[in-house]
């Protein structure tokens, strides 16, 4: 086996092992319940990908999981109603 001659300073040890160091994973947010999921990935939440169900999620839940489920993507959906900007016709009636 072979020995090093001269000792490696801490400097060129961390410059040659910089590409090691892990990187946050990058993140984007579902659009249909908007949770945080990983770029052109399928949403492990609602099942949707690019606004088209992909995978069936409530079909593998039992009922009182599903029922539970359905009323978390309901609050979900109410939510971000009200957070949409109002729309022309919205305004004029006010």
């Amino acid at each position: 086996m072979a020995v090093p001659r001269h000792r490696h300073t801490k400097s060129s040890v961390h410059q040659r092992r910089m590409h090691i160091f892990i990187k946050p994973a990058a993140l984007t947010t579902c659009q249909k319940c908007k949770a945080p999921v990983r770029p052109h990935t399928i949403c492990k939440h609602c099942g949707y990908y690019k606004g088209q169900e992909a995978i069936n999620v409530l079909g593998k839940l039992t009922k009182k999981e599903r029922k539970m489920k359905e009323k978390e993507m309901k609050q979900a959906e109410k939510e971000h109603k009200h957070e949409a900007p109002a729309t022309m016709e919205e305004m004029s009636k006010k």
